[in-house]
């Protein structure tokens, strides 16, 4: 009888398990192969080419300008809101996490459309901007501001979980034993949070080089000076240049199989971690 009974078991996992497989490969393997073959469709020559077009490049330079202003931004952001909400109480702790989570809960397209709203030329301080010459519609800083909108929440969801799940028990240690905030902070709680915050910070900067929608509300589509890779990809393939558009998007298509190992890499590092994230969830 108990054989009988494994047997059933035994072919739920194997169905459930060939189903997820069956999903994965649809859905996430075939697009990115995909993505390769058109790459490489006219050979070598032509994909190095579309990458050093001078658009692309420029496009490329400034996904990384992006990404370097605003993930940088919301690691500070992240460890100071984390350290408030899990070391500290206080009034208005709980609409502080829920204003963490808004960019989770509204479209990318609609926060870009805030900030046009805000700094467009018509918008609540967009005139006077213009009259100071300061633009940020339509220009670097207002992709910067979009993106950074859009990852801020990140890094702040990474460690919240962890730094409540770790306590205040070790920080009150240091801090008893004659420690500063500064000296309790870089040699207690950073090394306890370390994994979590590079986690963070992975996920952040991957965000924010592949974001679309905030990015393409307030960029104009410029060529050569406002689009981001995401928004050269989108023009390339509206032009019918289908080589470039996928020899640009095999560049994000790496990057994200880069942070996909680095994901399942820093899981594996920590276990606490991976506890956190499942606390998250």
């Amino acid at each position: 009888m108990i054989g009988r009974q494994q047997v059933p078991e035994e072919l739920g996992r194997y169905a459930l398990l060939g189903i997820a497989l069956v999903y994965l490969t649809v859905l996430v393997a075939l697009p990115l192969l995909i993505v390769f073959v058109e790459a490489f469709t006219r050979g070598l020559v032509p994909y190095i080419a579309s990458l050093l077009d001078p658009y692309a490049l420029a496009a490329m330079r400034l996904t990384l300008l992006t990404a370097a202003v605003s993930v940088p931004l919301n690691l500070i952001f992240g460890i100071a809101a984390a350290w408030a909400i899990a070391k500290f109480e206080f009034r208005g702790k709980n609409t502080l996490v829920t204003l963490i989570d808004i960019p989770f809960a509204i479209s990318p397209v609609i926060s870009g459309l805030i900030y046009v709203l805000m700094f467009g030329a018509q918008g609540w301080v967009g005139p006077w901007l213009i009259e100071h010459g300061i633009h940020i519609i339509f220009a670097v800083p207002g992709i910067i501001l979009a993106t950074t909108f859009v990852t801020f929440p990140f890094v702040a969801r990474e460690l919240i979980p962890l730094m409540q799940t770790q306590g205040n028990d070790e920080e009150e240690t240091a801090l008893s034993l004659g420690a500063s905030g500064w000296q309790t902070f870089r040699l207690v709680t950073l090394p306890n949070i370390r994994w979590g915050l590079l986690y963070g910070v992975l996920l952040c900067n991957a965000r924010a080089m592949g974001e679309f929608g905030a990015v393409s509300v307030v960029s104009g589509h410029i060529r050569g000076l406002t689009n981001t890779l995401p928004l050269h990809i989108e023009i390339m393939y509206s032009d019918y240049n289908y080589v470039g558009a996928f020899a640009a998007a095999s560049i994000l298509a790496m990057l994200a199989l880069v942070t996909l190992v680095a994901k399942t890499l820093l899981e594996l590092r920590q276990p606490e971690l991976r506890a956190g994230i499942a606390r998250q969830a």
